[in-house]
């Protein structure tokens, strides 16, 4: 088998497998009440899907339209911003002691969402980016069975398991959770391999272009939700389903439906970005916060 034929079996079969398996692990955490809290929290379920749905892309759109990229990689943060949240945004929200229900609730409805949106969003941007000579596009209808294919049904599926073996669910769940990560790493180091020097002239051009898109938006994610009156674990998880995107489907949009590498490389940039952000952030949330309110209670009894 030649290198070419490797690569293409990995781009087209092995990486939409493993995304089916990831959102399938997802679907394993929901239940129906997960979608009843839309209606139980409006504001804070709300809240988090503007400010993913919403103000996310429109972020991308302004950086990408201000920094100096590529047309395929301006498209890249495109397809990054306007793909759901991860899975891995609730794990962060578990041991960044945020609210991981609504972390669920908002992942799995933006996952519905988005299916609707990606395609005509994603021809927009290739049109204003690289313009009618660039004869790139996602058919819509393919695009949206595409979405519900990888997305849908297989959180669809992990439901009914759940619903079924609720015992075998749990079992699971965390696991597929850290396969994503796993998955993530490999898919980067995969992309890396292809064309190293192309990645690094990426790194160069699209890093910082990341690296802003990540604080910014996990900036307003954060100060919507506490201006809204959001507590502190709720507000915790905004951040996180903000700043950590579904940068696997990303990555399948561009290097399956649109066949286009460049366009792979912002997702996978973010990527790394993103787990060290959150990284520093769990931290925050998890030892340096709870200390300092151990602190002030001691004071507070001393006093």
């Amino acid at each position: 088998m030649s290198p070419e034929q490797l690569i293409h079996i990995v781009n087209v079969q092995v990486i939409p497998i493993c995304l089916f398996l990831i959102m399938l692990g997802m679907g394993l955490s929901l239940v129906t009440d997960d979608f009843r809290r839309v209606v139980a929290y409006p504001k804070a379920v709300a809240i988090g899907l503007v400010c993913q749905l919403m103000v996310l892309p429109l972020v991308a759109f302004g950086l990408a339209n201000v920094m100096p990229l590529t047309p395929e990689l301006a498209v890249g943060v495109m397809l990054l911003a306007v793909c759901p949240g991860g899975t891995t945004s609730n794990l962060y929200a578990h041991l960044g002691r945020g609210d991981v229900a609504l972390s669920v609730t908002l992942t799995a409805v933006a996952s519905i969402v988005t299916v609707f949106t990606i395609p005509f969003i994603i021809n927009g941007a290739l049109v204003y980016f690289m313009g009618e000579a660039g004869q790139l596009s996602l058919p819509v209808a393919k695009t949206m069975a595409s979405l519900v294919a990888l997305t849908v049904i297989p959180i669809s599926l992990g439901m009914l398991i759940r619903r079924w073996r609720p015992a075998f669910a749990i079992a699971v769940e965390h696991r597929v959770k850290h396969f994503a990560v796993v998955f993530l790493i490999l898919l980067i180091a995969f992309l890396v391999y292809q064309q190293f020097d192309v990645f690094l002239d990426a790194m160069v051009s699209a890093g910082p272009v990341a690296l802003l898109l990540n604080l910014i938006t996990m900036a307003i994610g954060y100060y919507s939700a506490r201006a809204f009156a959001l507590n502190r674990p709720q507000s915790i998880s905004v951040t996180l389903e903000v700043g950590l995107q579904n940068s696997s489907l990303s990555m399948v949009l561009a290097l399956g439906l649109l066949n286009n590498y460049a366009m792979s490389l912002t997702p996978a940039i973010y990527t790394g970005v993103m787990f060290i952000t959150a990284g520093v952030l769990v931290y925050f949330t998890s030892r340096w916060l709870p200390a300092r309110d151990a602190r002030a209670a001691a004071l507070q009894t001393e006093g």
